[in-house]
């Protein structure tokens, strides 16, 4: 179940620095299971439990692009929202995200170029309070002017 449902578009002439939204999610088995199917990655380690016992991981994780999902999520809905144009998205995977975990993705304004309308996002998501991805979204932001 989501959270912080969108609380309509920002457009570049409303944001501001240090702006943060975020959202948060329970991830599924059922999510692991449609994002394999969806993205053809059916790495057992998402998907097997007796495989991904015996990794690393010590049990199954979620694919760490489900939970970079997320943070598309909050920037697609949220901040800025709806029209928003993704341009990059730096990501560092620092911890697995398993079935059942509660994930917390945020985007915070780190930077604006409101001439260019191009808007710079500190991203992380964390599971219990502690950090699993991190990382930096540069996006056009919609404008509220018409020219």
């Amino acid at each position: 179940m989501l959270d912080n449902l969108p609380r309509g578009t920002i457009t570049i002439e409303e944001i501001e620095m240090g702006m943060v939204r975020h959202l948060q999610k329970v991830v599924t088995d059922e999510d692991i299971e449609m994002f394999a199917q969806i993205s053809t990655d059916r790495n057992p380690v998402h998907l097997d439990d007796d495989y991904a016992q015996d990794t690393i991981f010590e049990g199954r994780i979620a694919h760490g692009m489900l939970t970079a999902g997320l943070i598309s999520a909050v920037i697609g809905e949220q901040l800025p929202g709806h029209g928003t144009v993704y341009m990059g998205q730096s990501l560092k995977f620092l911890a697995p995200v398993r079935p059942g975990d509660m994930v917390r993705a945020e985007v915070e304004v780190i930077a604006i170029d409101t001439t260019k309308r191009r808007v710079q996002l500190d991203c992380r998501c964390m599971v219990n309070g502690k950090k699993v991805l991190i990382g930096e979204a540069t996006v056009l932001a919609p404008s509220g002017k018409f020219d």
